[in-house]
């Protein structure tokens, strides 16, 4: 598709009407009523919220950015459609439940059916290892739905360095970086909803395509040559590395780890006091910095590319290290009061 205006500022124009759309079908669900018919999340011990929400956000996201792509970029459709596939699914198993292996079973047919019709020129055992990452990706943007602003934060951040990627990268490919635009600006429009304090939740129809697309266009982007393999892992590395620790945490005690809890680094955050709005303001702070660097980085050697990406892993490695010790005082603190009272009787 031909637009008469540069590619960067008609990615901007497209960002904009994605973000506008998205906004006024959210407003349109809230305002009618139709967002606590379709689906509701209902605190429980494990909620970091007190009040019942509307979990509508892919209502507004997923439509916007699937027909975005498959008006502005073709050569995505079967991307498009894959995220499409994956909202219906999951919109089904928020308002009815479905079985594990019925939704596994999606997840993996869409990231099989990408692999196979666009294979990298790479061993067999690597496209399989790949495969492995990005059922993890599409499962893991659920996982980290649970604050305000969070995941339409790495929504925005994420696909908007896609789109600066692929549109003023060392290869640019235009069509790649509109459909990041579209996604990016449909993030903000539900952004808009999901700063604190939250109104809405991006749900499972929302959050499992969000993280088949960010799979997806990365791994686009990789086979046909417009970032490093690199590239998409550093710009969502904060998802990543939270929802992987947080699992290998719960792998290693033994636990279910695909039952709900409130163990993530970005729960422990607001448990331990700093709030939603202080986290998630902390948390677009890693974020803009991950993907400033990981953008600066695709011009440089490289050696100093993968420099960049151990020194951003050591970063997150030390924040993580902290909020692990502030969670640790806070328990502390927590239990103290109950010692006390136990030393005087």
């Amino acid at each position: 598709m031909h637009l008469p205006i540069s590619s960067p500022l008609s990615a901007v124009w497209i960002a904009l009407a994605s973000g506008v759309l998205c906004a006024a079908i959210l407003a349109f669900l809230l305002k009618s009523g139709l967002a606590w018919r379709l689906a509701t999340d209902i605190p429980n011990e494990r909620s970091l919220h007190v009040r019942p929400t509307p979990r509508v956000g892919g209502w507004g996201l997923v439509p916007v950015s699937v027909l975005a792509i498959l008006a502005l970029a073709p050569a995505l459709r079967l991307i498009a459609l894959g995220a499409a596939l994956l909202a219906a699914v999951s919109q089904i198993d928020d308002r009815r439940g479905l079985p594990a292996r019925v939704r596994f079973a999606a997840h993996f047919l869409a990231v099989v059916v990408l692999i196979v019709v666009y294979p990298a020129a790479v061993p067999w055992w690597c496209l399989a290892g790949l495969a492995f990452l990005l059922l993890w990706l599409v499962n893991l943007y659920n996982f980290m739905d649970g604050a305000d602003g969070l995941a339409g934060g790495m929504a925005l951040f994420g696909f908007g360095a896609y789109a600066v990627a692929a549109l003023i990268g060392p290869a640019p490919m235009p069509e790649l970086g509109w459909a990041c635009a579209a996604v990016a600006g449909a993030a903000a429009g539900f952004l808009l909803f999901n700063f604190h304090p939250a109104k809405i939740f991006l749900g499972d129809a929302g959050s499992i395509p969000a993280g088949f697309l960010a799979g997806a266009l990365g791994y686009w982007g990789w086979c046909r040559g417009t970032w490093p393999v690199w590239f998409p892992a550093l710009v969502f590395s904060p998802f990543i590395a939270d929802a992987s620790v947080t699992l290998l945490r719960r792998l290693l005690r033994g636990e279910k780890f695909w039952q709900a809890h409130r163990e993530h680094y970005y729960q422990r955050m607001v448990r331990s006091g700093t709030g939603h709005l202080a986290t998630a303001l902390t948390w677009y702070l890693v974020m803009f910095s991950g993907t400033i660097l990981a953008v600066y980085a695709l011009n440089r050697s490289e050696a100093l590319q993968w420099g960049i990406v151990a020194g951003w892993a050591a970063v997150l490695v030390a924040m993580g290290g902290a909020i692990d010790a502030r969670w640790r005082s806070f328990q502390n603190l927590s239990r103290k009061p109950e010692v006390d009272a136990d030393a005087s009787q």
